[in-house]
């Protein structure tokens, strides 16, 4: 039984993938696949452009040229059959230029080297949660959470070094206003005194 349902989730998954492929979705607005369904999300808040905009110019500031960045670019959890479309990512611009756009073929997650989000009220409980341990189980070396919602007050969080289990080893928070350290290959310090909370 657990063999057929494993081949209705792989029918499921590919219909999804199939359907997300020719969705016409309205300006703005974003399209994931999560937990076997596709999820549209409306355009964000100025706020959470002009962060994503900053972030943005700062890691183009020393950014070697093999690598770009990118927006709204959708990845591949493999592991666990989901695709996201982040508000940032940088990857190696020779993978960007070898997708075949004839194929389905996703680019895979893993082989991004930051991926970035930046919480909305909507969604923030999925950025700190499910996205945080989708990533950190499909390998992203580096996830950047900039989180105008968090509890503790808004904050910028860098996760390092992903398990196998959907945790990160090592994680740095500041809160907005204070620098944050990005390592190689950035060698950066993103500055949040601007960002707006």
């Amino acid at each position: 039984m657990a063999e057929w349902n494993r081949g209705a989730d792989v029918r499921l998954w590919d219909n999804l993938l199939s359907v997300w492929q020719v969705l016409d979705v309205p300006e703005g607005w974003r399209a994931e696949i999560d937990d076997l369904r596709i999820v549209m999300t409306p355009p964000p808040h100025a706020h959470h452009n002009g962060i994503a905009a900053q972030v943005q110019r700062t890691l183009y500031s020393d950014l070697p040229e093999e690598l770009g960045i990118y927006q709204r670019l959708g990845v591949h959890i493999a592991p666990l059959d989901k695709l996201y479309v982040p508000d940032l990512l940088v990857m190696p611009i020779d993978l960007i230029a070898a997708a075949d756009p004839e194929t389905s073929d996703l680019l895979d997650a893993s082989e991004a080297l930051l991926i970035v989000e930046i919480t909305s009220k909507g969604n923030a409980r999925e950025d700190r949660t499910k996205k945080y341990r989708a990533y950190a189980r499909g390998g992203v070396p580096m996830y950047l959470l900039i989180d105008r919602f968090d509890t503790r007050g808004a904050m910028a969080t860098l996760f390092t070094e992903p398990n196998e289990d959907g945790t990160y080893k090592h994680s740095e928070a500041v809160p907005f206003g204070k620098p944050l350290p990005l390592p190689a290959p950035f060698d950066v310090t993103l500055l949040t005194d601007d960002f707006p909370g």
